[in-house]
């Protein structure tokens, strides 16, 4: 009984850890990164078919966000540079969504199981967000910079035009559109292969 008891914790502790996804080898090419996992690609086109939003869009905003590191937080704030006085945000996850907009998502699309570290859900909340997006502001879902800095400021902030006036953040949001952009020309050249797996490499290599 000790035995099967030992070897129950073993299984459950794998399973644990099977849920946390390991950062891409190659993040800059989104071919081999769905290649090395395919349960994002799957994920992805779940997300796309949901919600309208091209894949490599929230892809460009992972990277930018957490470059896929499902634990990602912000940094620790200190005072007197020692004594620590909590996070600069609760932002968290592949996505960096903070406590309250996670919550209005889970509330809006009653996934109140999601979690912030499960790929699968952070690119479904990016589709939300992203969506929710073009109806409040009319921003193109295929519009990766826009669509950032709505990412970034909020809705308001961006009707309020709050990032007109961050230099640095203009700069993230081009270089997030410059990456969906890169991402979405290396998709299209190896959607098929996704799609079919071995099948398509053993008659196309």
């Amino acid at each position: 009984m000790h035995f099967y008891r030992i070897v129950a914790i073993i299984v459950f502790m794998s399973a644990l850890t099977g849920c946390a996804s390991a950062p891409p080898t190659h993040p800059n090419n989104l071919c081999d990164i769905f290649r090395e996992n395919h349960g994002w690609y799957e994920a992805a086109k779940d997300m796309n078919k949901r919600w309208g939003t091209p894949v490599q869009v929230p892809m460009a905003f992972i990277y930018q966000e957490s470059r896929f590191h499902y634990d990602a937080e912000q940094p620790m704030e200190y005072f007197l540079g020692f004594i620590p006085i909590g996070r600069k945000s609760s932002a968290y996850g592949y996505a960096q969504a903070q406590d309250s907009t996670w919550a209005d998502y889970q509330r809006a699309t009653h996934r109140y199981g999601a979690d912030r570290d499960d790929f699968a859900d952070a690119i479904d909340f990016i589709g939300w967000y992203t969506n929710k997006t073009y109806i409040l502001n009319g921003v193109s879902k295929w519009d990766a910079k826009d669509q950032y800095l709505n990412y970034h400021e909020g809705w308001g902030g961006y009707r309020r035009g709050t990032y007109k006036h961050k230099s640095w953040l203009l700069r993230v949001a081009k270089q997030v559109d410059a990456r969906a952009r890169r991402y979405g020309a290396q998709y299209r050249s190896c959607k098929k292969e996704l799609d079919h797996g071995w099948l398509y490499r053993l008659l196309f290599s």
